[in-house]
């Protein structure tokens, strides 16, 4: 049976077993196809391929190469002649793919599917091309897009839903183009792009702001929007805008300030710079200036102009008008035009802009609140409580350094009156005992121990409870053994403990 299967015919035996034919088939082709999806062989020619990079740049192509790898993250087209990003530019689904630079190509054309099959892109690049405009929803595929780079193109119009649906979408750089329109809808509160934190807007032909949008905006979103390079028409609201940035030390109004230009309405047209607008058309200048306050306290806050009579008004940090009229409002206007908030909360924290106009001056002034979550009398108590503890360190050094440095030795003025200290025990030493002095210089170091019988006229009781009869002595003795001892008497207290009892005679 063995023999008949090796001499088959291999037709007959595919119809007959048809696994034994096909599997091994199907098997090579997958192995072929995984070879031509994986494996650098298939790197396009004049690209170069390292690990999950791609990389065609300068290679002058003027189409995108078929059968790019699945595999590929990274995607370099820059310095081609690519024309056209058409929707079938890659014909599989680049799940892996999260940069592609097309930058410094001939595009002009960009399809609205053009991004389907590399929804996780993250980093796209199509500046310096010859884009003109942006059409509705051409970006809508991209959802985790986080830097978009339009750059130097020749873009005058943008559709308004051009940018919706990049809900990741950090940054926008729109600068070198022919815009006219700032794309308010791209920053304002109810259709703003919610990550976006910067908005290159430069160097295009913008001519007016939407001021009183912009001014309302949150300071995080207004530094990171640049205007420089934009021959705007020059008015005083601008000038007010762009030195309140200035004040406030935004990014975009502090790095640029030279490059802020506009036009001034005149026969001439000529050209000034914008932080220098006061200047020509007497345009209020901007102050600014801090305070602090705890939580429940009245706050007053000046308006501090340089004319006395000025008409003021005052918008709160929510930029809401604060009326004069109105009592019974927490934070109120009083006659010398100063702000009072009545009890000081923390949500009173923010900016209070004070805006004076007269005849011939108009100022705006910029008041920064912070409002503390504690009360004054806490605060008190814990300036109170660190002042104590420090004085007490400061005392407690300054003594230990008079103890150490300021203490006087003693050893040199007291060493007579030791020696006459001496001489008086001495002889008060002799007067109570009744026998000679005896030094015990045996293992007592020389310690002096003496003996004093002391003798009464009357019997008494003597030592263990006994009669000592017949020792009645006269009274000049008696006299003569009653010394005085002195508390600091040394030799006395010795003899008192010494080691011989006392025997006291009655």
């Amino acid at each position: 049976m063995g023999n008949r299967l090796h001499t088959v015919n291999p037709l007959t035996s595919a119809v007959a077993r048809p696994w034994c034919s096909e599997k091994p088939l199907v098997l090579l082709l997958a192995i072929s196809t995984v070879g031509v999806q994986g494996s650098t062989l298939n790197c396009p020619l004049n690209c170069t391929c390292a690990s999950n990079i791609l990389s065609c740049s300068k290679g002058g192509l003027i189409s995108i190469p078929p059968s790019l790898p699945r595999y590929t993250a990274m995607l370099d087209f820059s310095y081609n002649k690519l024309g056209r990003l058409k929707a079938e530019w890659t014909s599989i689904k680049l799940s892996r793919l999260h940069t592609l630079q097309l930058s410094h190509n001939e595009l002009t054309f960009v399809s609205t599917e053009a991004f389907t099959f590399v929804p996780h892109l993250r980093y796209l690049d199509l500046s310096s091309n010859k884009l003109r405009t942006l059409e509705e929803n051409i970006f809508s595929d991209l959802k985790q897009l986080e830097v978009l780079l339009l750059y130097n193109n020749y873009i005058s119009q943008i559709d308004r839903t051009a940018f919706e649906g990049l809900t990741n979408l950090q940054k926008l750089y729109l600068s070198q183009n022919q815009i006219s329109r700032f794309p308010l809808e791209l920053v304002k509160e109810k259709s703003r792009l919610p990550e976006l934190n910067l908005l290159d807007i430069s160097s295009n032909k913008i001519k007016s702001l939407p001021i009183q949008d912009l001014k309302v905006l949150p300071s995080w979103i207004k530094n990171g929007i640049y205007l420089h390079n934009n021959l705007f028409t020059c008015n005083c609201d601008l000038y007010n805008l762009l030195t309140h940035w200035y004040v406030r030390e935004f990014s975009s109004a502090v790095d640029f300030k030279e490059d802020f230009k506009c036009s001034l309405p005149s026969p001439n047209k000529s050209t000034v710079g914008i932080y220098e607008l006061n200047e020509h058309m007497s345009c209020s200048s901007i102050k600014e200036s801090n305070m602090e306050a705890f939580l429940g306290d009245p706050v007053t806050i000046h308006c501090d102009t340089r004319q006395r009579s000025m008409v003021k008004t005052w918008l709160t940090p929510y930029n809401e008008l604060v009326s004069s009229n109105v009592i019974n409002q927490s934070t109120v206007v009083q006659k010398d035009g100063s702000l009072k908030i009545k009890e000081a909360r923390v949500e009173d924290s923010g900016i209070y802009t004070c805006l004076a106009i007269s005849a011939t001056l108009n100022e705006t002034l910029y008041v920064t609140v912070k409002v503390h979550n504690f009360t004054q009398q806490e605060s008190h108590e814990t300036l109170k409580t660190a002042y104590t503890t420090l004085v007490g360190c400061i005392a407690s050094v300054f003594l230990v350094l008079i103890y150490l440095y300021l203490t006087p030795c003693r050893c040199w003025c007291r060493k007579k009156e030791k020696q006459t200290s001496q001489q008086e025990d001495s002889i008060h030493s002799s007067m109570l005992s009744a026998t000679p002095t005896h030094e015990m210089t045996a293992g007592k170091d020389g310690l002096n121990k003496n003996i004093a019988f002391i003798e009464t006229a009357n019997p008494v009781q003597g030592q263990n409870g006994k009669i000592n009869p017949g020792s009645a002595e006269a009274p000049e003795s008696k006299e003569l053994l009653k010394p005085q001892r002195k508390k600091s008497d040394v030799e006395s207290i010795s003899s008192v403990f010494s080691d011989t009892p006392i025997v006291v005679k009655t």
